[in-house]
């Protein structure tokens, strides 16, 4: 009898409550972890900053509107201290995580469109498909993206021009924001890939096939979310890795200084010779802002990993 009410239960079960059900597991699961707990509060902390800069600490500081002297330390007025042409550091820095949190951001989604798209189209179709498109993606992956960044963005913005705006940043930073994004896939799509030779011998496509269903719907609608778990996990690595990719460039110098982010503030303390002055906080605070974030981001991605791999929790 308890076995009858049991089984009428769980068939009483609509899809959408059984939906529910495993996202409310998961989240559990997912905030039991320390290292998920502490970066989503790190990362709620900086995207609040992000969010709001001109609330916190008023319209972004220039030569003109400078508020202090000569890299002044820290104090009561300026609590990290001012730039070589007296601007508020916090100022500096609050805006500043507008600017590479976006970049960071859309970069990544970008990268994991482009990689998912290569990996599933690969994995899926396999043959010369799968050789032509694997030999792509081992170009752009023995091949650091940094190095790639590099060398194409002063030529694309030689020809775009730094003038005007992109949905509020500037061609430079849109600049920077593709070029990490179109190279930086090429580790989605091979994890992507593998996933999906694995993924495409199971009983479900080949029930899929059978009714007559579609390539691209078989894709889209029955691998594809079967593919998510790894995506997120890994897509909160690749934002880590955009965020040092994007700091690296601005710091030489291919940023830009009417919309500076972390990097750029590191390049411009450089130039004013803020290390040798012995002003720590002017390369101290953006320095520390962006290892803090990346290990966030690195911390929830290895939190999704563990909660998605059940193999990975049962170690100890």
């Amino acid at each position: 009898m308890r076995e009858n009410v049991l089984v009428e239960l769980k068939e009483s079960q609509s899809p959408q409550h059984v939906r529910v059900n495993a996202i409310k597991s998961f989240l559990a699961q997912f905030l039991r972890n320390n290292g998920a707990r502490l970066g989503l509060l790190t990362l709620a902390f900086f995207v609040v900053l992000a969010a709001v800069p001109g609330v916190l600490v008023g319209p972004l500081q220039t030569a003109a509107s400078a508020t202090g002297d000569f890299l002044t330390a820290p104090s009561r007025e300026h609590l990290l201290g001012t730039d070589d042409v007296g601007r508020d550091v916090i100022n500096l820095v609050v805006h500043g995580s507008r600017i590479s949190l976006t970049i960071a951001l859309v970069s990544t989604i970008i990268s994991l469109l482009v990689g998912t798209t290569v990996g599933l189209t690969a994995g899926y179709f396999g043959r010369w498909v799968d050789i032509w498109l694997m030999r792509l993606t081992d170009f752009f992956f023995v091949i650091p993206s940094f190095v790639l960044a590099l060398v194409i963005t002063p030529v694309v913005l030689q020809h775009m021009g730094r003038g005007g705006t992109i949905i509020g940043l500037r061609p430079s930073l849109m600049v920077i924001i593709i070029v990490i994004g179109l190279t930086s896939w090429a580790f989605v799509a091979r994890i992507v890939r593998s996933q999906t030779l694995s993924l495409r011998e199971r009983q479900f496509v080949e029930r899929a096939k059978v009714v007559g269903t579609g390539n691209l719907k078989i894709m889209v609608s029955h691998l594809l979310p079967n593919l998510v778990p790894q995506i997120a996990a890994n897509g909160a690595i690749v934002v880590a890795g955009a965020i040092y990719t994007e700091t690296a460039l601005s710091f030489l110098g291919l940023g830009d200084p009417l919309q500076p982010s972390w990097g750029t503030l590191l390049s411009l303390a450089q130039r004013a010779g803020a290390a040798s002055s012995g002003a720590w906080w002017y390369l101290g605070a953006p320095g520390l802002c962006v290892l803090i974030v990346s290990l966030a981001f690195v911390m929830i991605g290895n939190a999704l990993d563990d909660t998605f791999n059940p193999r990975r929790r049962a170690i100890p």
